[in-house]
């Protein structure tokens, strides 16, 4: 790609000279590959996909309308998963190189390891067997809406297929791709068991496979989720990927890591989402949560009883306009995970929508006060409180 020209330690506006200066020149490559960057994210902002996903944008029209936000934290100080950062790496490489991020990626890597059927996205492209999409609106299957895949960008426009990830993934253990000493880099953990691209961690005592290091990513976009695992020691490598709604990616790894490990893996528990709508639908927010108590009292090991659940529905009914029912069910989450911030920055912003201001900030603070990197925990309290 550009081998020797972008330096770790170099400076964002080092390589683009269109990027503002004041930020650019604080910020490294590396922040940019480990998310320490403080840059604030696209994906973070709330209208973001409602507002601006189905337009197409040229690189540099974007990163200085979307990526070149007023730093969120001194660079290198906090990890905070950032689509930003890696848009912006993108458009370094098309800036050094000349080319465009999809011909370095053809030429770099899919045509060296043999990736046949991976390529950058393009809507118009016709793909023999092209999977589509899904997801659940109030408890009914639907086409994920569009996405324009100049938006993601360097941050997730690709397609692949199972098999061309594990030619990649050989290919990982060769020096055909990157340097023995770039990928040490690669797998080397920073903030947060983050190296540059990857999680890295080693398997729990408890956990099948223990001991062994894991080295993993899930990903997620309009209509699909996926996971992939490398269990370096034993070259093992697990790819799910999901076209459909609710399914818990993570669980189903850890299934496939108990085969591999020959141990029994966990019975797969029922999903709760679409049980819950439909009462939703038919005896109100009321009849949801009492149905959703009883279940857990009386079948605490059949359902998936976690808290993307309900924030799913909390959101789909905040899309409707139906508040005081998204209160209702993100309550009820706040009360069953009392220790995880994202629950109550979600309930904050229904009470946010339904005009309760003190009790947006209220939930905006618990929050904060339990994930005290959430930044937009902290600027809606200051916007809340000078309203």
């Amino acid at each position: 790609m550009a081998k020797g020209t972008i330096k770790l330690d170099g400076h964002l506006s080092d390589y683009l000279p269109y990027y503002r200066k004041d930020t650019g020149a604080k910020v490294t490559i590396s922040q940019l590959l480990s998310h320490t960057s403080g840059i604030p994210s696209y994906t973070d902002a709330p209208n973001f996909f409602a507002d601006v996903s189905r337009n197409p944008y040229a690189v540099d029209e974007f990163v200085k309308k979307f990526c070149s936000g007023d730093l969120q934290y001194d660079p290198g100080t906090k990890f905070h998963y950032n689509n930003s950062g890696y848009f912006l790496l993108g458009a370094i490489l098309e800036q050094v190189t000349g080319k465009s991020y999809e011909t370095l990626l053809q030429e770099n890597i899919f045509g060296p390891v043999g990736m046949k059927d991976t390529g950058y996205d393009h809507s118009a492209e016709i793909l023999p067997k092209r999977a589509s999409g899904y997801q659940l609106d109030m408890g009914k299957v639907v086409n994920a809406p569009y996405l324009d895949m100049s938006l993601p960008y360097a941050a997730g426009s690709l397609y692949s297929t199972v098999e061309d990830i594990y030619k990649w993934d050989q290919a990982l253990y060769t020096d055909k791709l990157i340097s023995n000493e770039l990928k040490q880099k690669l797998f080397t953990p920073n903030l947060d068991n983050y190296g540059y691209g990857w999680f890295i961690r080693t398997i729990p005592a408890g956990e099948p496979g223990a001991g062994q290091t894991d080295i993993s990513h899930g990903g997620g976009i309009n209509g699909f989720n996926t996971h992939e695992e490398r269990l370096v020691g034993d070259h093992d490598l697990i790819v799910i990927f999901n076209n459909t709604p609710g399914a818990n990616l993570e669980d189903m790894a850890k299934g496939i890591r108990a085969i591999l490990y020959g141990q029994e893996p966990e019975k797969p528990k029922r999903g709760l989402g679409v049980e819950l709508v439909f009462t939703l639908m038919n005896h109100g927010a009321d009849g949801a949560v009492a149905q959703y108590r009883e279940l857990k009292r009386t079948k605490p090991n059949d359902y998936d009883f976690n808290e993307r659940v309900l924030n799913q529905i909390g959101y789909q009914l905040l899309g409707l306009g139906r508040t005081a029912d998204a209160i209702t069910m993100l309550k009820l989450n706040a009360e069953e995970y009392p220790k995880s911030a994202n629950v109550y920055d979600s309930l904050a912003e229904a009470y946010e929508k339904g005009g309760q201001k003190q009790l947006a900030i209220e939930n905006y603070r618990k929050a904060l006060e339990l994930d005290p990197k959430n930044q937009k925990a902290a600027d809606k309290i200051k916007e809340l409180e000078q309203k």
